[in-house]
C-alpha cells in the first residue's frame, strides 16, 4: 500500500479541496410578489406556482 513519504501542507490540501465547495441552490422570483423563491416548487410565501394557487386551493 502506497503511503505519502512527507505530511502535505494545509495549503496543498485546501488547494486540492477547492472544486469540492457546496453550491448556492438557484432561485428564481415568485410571478406574482417578486419574493425569492427555488425554481420548479411552489412559492413558500403565497402558494403559487407559474402564476396559478396550488397550495391552499380547496
Amino acid at each position: 500500500m502506497a503511503v505519502p513519504k512527507r505530511k502535505k501542507s494545509k495549503s496543498k490540501r485546501n488547494k486540492r479541496r477547492i472544486h469540492q465547495k457546496v453550491a448556492a441552490p438557484h432561485t428564481i422570483n415568485c410571478f406574482q410578489y417578486g419574493d425569492a423563491m427555488l425554481s420548479h416548487h411552489a412559492c413558500p410565501n403565497c402558494g403559487t406556482y407559474k402564476g396559478r394557487a396550488v397550495i391552499g386551493t380547496e
